[in-house]
């Protein structure tokens, strides 16, 4: 792949870049030797996880139901996408000559042969034949990475063997993908794909249909922000009852941005690197300070890690090739990187930051997937802009409150704090209800000094994809921000009103976000015979966090406003008195504070813990006093 011209890119004004043209000129270089610190924490962890895949990857050759594949540490079933490790692993056997790595790649290549490959080229994504086979793009992609950068270090049969199964795989995609078939990440990472495969065994109709997919996705980015849609299932793809589509940050930032940018890049498509550079920016808003991708209320947010999405490939390539026209484009992939890092232990990466400390086994599927970009980034090294450290993210350089049209969703930032508030009601399931922050809620809650305080997970844990998800440990108590209320052992919260409404103001140094809201259950029926409208005023300014619930009607039912805040186990919590509590973070003191008596709900140990998205937390509540109208809460650092 030649360096990309940006020359003719002069449409790019009003996207938020921040480099006049003679910096994208100058970004044009080849970088002979550049971010070699970057470099450096790219190969380690690559390394890392490599040795780590090895170590729980299964010998057996008298069982061939197991041999070759992964083990997972959390789940009990094998993924039966292991077989993407054939990247990464045959990238560490060119780079290190060590022969184990080639064996890992045969090993995993032999399951999936031998377990999830059909005749028609597919593979699936369980042993089952008639599971779902549309995650044969990812595996293909790996394969043909694999054998275009490294394949020379494979034995000539093996070579010719893997690349006719390339191609089976190839003619599957290629007679099955359409661009609205599925979910948008299938055929959008089908343009690269099948421009890449084309090359690797010099199939002309193959780039053909790439081509083609390319110039249709294109229609797949909002009026607005130009965020990718199309996340949900092709049943319910019609636009919300606030006219929005379905949008997921995680599965377009780590998978299908990545494979377009790549696409654009190599074939010079000016048109898509444009809408690409605006949806980058508009997706990079979302990223906090500390590298993590604030997905709390995107459409598939059931598969949130904080780092990323659980079953995708990692943000790198997409951010880090673009580098030269935004540097924070290149910052981001540093910040996520590292992320990934401190989420790491034993070689396998954890799914969020919260599992190391709770004790929760990772799911391999992290590793193997989110060591294929790192491959891919070190493969296209050479070609890459210098990625400049300094660079600030927007949310690290923000202030005030800036409202996205396309999602309903409101970022704010005052002093250290940084927030987000989510009215967004586009849903992934026309039957069934993931809950994504929504409603009015309060979906992140981050301070510069300690960190991650409030992350929103699902209203009720659900195992929406059962191999791609791993089990809720202990008790499912909802880390989102709410008011709730249960009638008649039916719980009732503003996180299931979807028509819920938002409004903001920024004046004498303090944010105010007003959510208008009612209290309903899961089937979206308002609560009756106790107060079921509410507003709540989430407030900040440089000193403090303030969050007000307030009602005009009578309070009958025990009503609170739940606040769990991340914490993990080892932080020391003490109680003030009945209406103040304090957390020592590493970094600093959390004190909150009521006008009304705060405990904290019922669990199991002295931490709640949460898949989505993989932290430990305290969920304290306050209570309506009798007659009592608002409810106030206030959140301080010190």
């Amino acid at each position: 792949m030649k360096r990309r011209n940006f020359l003719q890119l002069s449409a790019i004004a009003g996207v938020g870049l921040t480099l006049p043209m003679s910096g994208l000129l100058n970004g044009c270089a080849t970088h002979n030797e550049h971010s070699q610190e970057f470099k450096n924490l790219i190969s380690g962890l690559l390394k890392d996880w490599s040795d780590g895949m090895l170590k729980v990857q299964i010998n057996n050759p008298s069982n061939l139901d197991i041999h070759g594949a992964l083990g997972c540490p959390s789940c009990s079933h094998i993924h039966g996408r292991c077989m993407d490790a054939v990247y990464p692993f045959l990238y560490m056997a060119d780079k290190t000559g060590e022969e184990k790595y080639v064996e890992g790649a045969k090993l995993v290549m032999t399951w999936a042969e031998n377990n999830v490959s059909q005749e028609n080229g597919a593979w699936t994504v369980i042993k089952n034949p008639k599971s779902w086979k549309g995650i044969t793009i990812f595996g293909a992609i790996a394969l043909a990475e694999a054998l275009h950068y490294h394949g020379h270090v494979l034995d000539e049969e093996t070579r010719n063997a893997w690349t006719k199964r390339l191609e089976k795989a190839g003619d599957y995609i290629y007679k099955t993908f359409t661009i609205d078939f599925t979910n948008i990440n299938y055929p959008g990472t089908a343009v690269y794909g099948l421009n890449l495969i084309g090359d690797v065994v010099n199939r002309k109709d193959f780039k053909a249909k790439s081509k083609k997919l390319a110039s249709q996705v294109k229609a797949y980015f909002t009026e607005n922000e130009s965020f990718l849609f199309g996340e949900c299932k092709k049943s319910s793809s019609k636009l919300s009852e606030k006219g929005l589509h379905g949008v997921d940050l995680g599965y377009n930032v780590e998978e299908t941005l990545n494979s377009l940018v790549m696409y654009a890049v190599k074939q010079k498509d000016e048109e898509l690197l444009q809408i690409l550079t605006k949806s980058l920016n508009s997706h990079l808003e979302f990223m906090l300070p500390d590298g993590a991708w604030d997905n709390s209320w995107g459409n598939r947010m059931y598969k949130w890690s904080y780092w990323g999405s659980r079953t995708c490939d990692g943000s790198q390539p997409a951010f880090g090739m673009m580098a030269d026209i935004n540097p924070a484009f290149g910052i981001a992939a540093v910040k996520n990187t590292e992320l990934l890092q401190r989420c790491t232990a034993d070689g396998l990466i954890h799914g969020g930051p919260g599992f190391i400390e709770a004790g929760i086994p990772p799911c391999v599927h992290h590793t193997f997937t989110h060591a294929k970009p790192l491959a891919a980034l070190l493969d296209h090294w050479e070609h890459l802009p210098e990625i400049n450290a300094n660079t600030n993210l927007p949310r690290t350089n923000a202030d005030g409150v800036k409202h996205f049209k396309d999602l309903d969703v409101y970022l704010f930032a005052r002093g250290d704090w940084r927030g987000t508030v989510s009215a967004y009601d586009a849903e992934y399931h026309y039957k069934y209800d993931y809950r994504q922050a929504s409603g009015g809620a309060l979906g992140v809650l981050y301070h510069n000094k300690v960190g991650l305080l409030c992350a929103a997970s699902m209203a009720e844990y659900a195992l929406v994809e059962k191999n791609n998800q791993q089990v809720q440990p202990n008790k499912d108590i909802c880390l989102t921000p709410r008011v709730e209320v249960f009638k008649d052992d039916v719980w009732y919260t503003n996180l299931y009103d979807l028509p819920a409404t938002v409004a903001s103001k920024d004046e004498n140094n303090t944010i105010e976000l007003l959510a208008n809201i009612q209290l309903k259950d899961v089937d979206r029926k308002v609560v009756e015979q106790t107060a079921a409208d509410f507003k709540i005023n989430y407030k900040s300014s440089v000193d403090k966090m303030e969050v007000t619930v307030k009602t005009d009607q009578n309070i009958t039912a025990p009503t609170a406003f739940v606040l769990p805040i991340i914490s993990p186990n080892k932080e020391v919590v003490t109680q003030i008195n009945e209406t103040e509590f304090t957390i020592q973070k590493p970094e600093g003191l959390v004190t909150v504070k009521s006008n009304s008596p705060i405990k904290i709900k019922e669990i199991q140990g002295n931490r709640t813990f949460n898949m989505v998205p993989g932290v430990e937390a305290i969920p304290f509540e306050a209570f309506f006093k009798e007659q009592q109208k608002e409810l106030r809460i206030s959140i301080l650092v010190s």
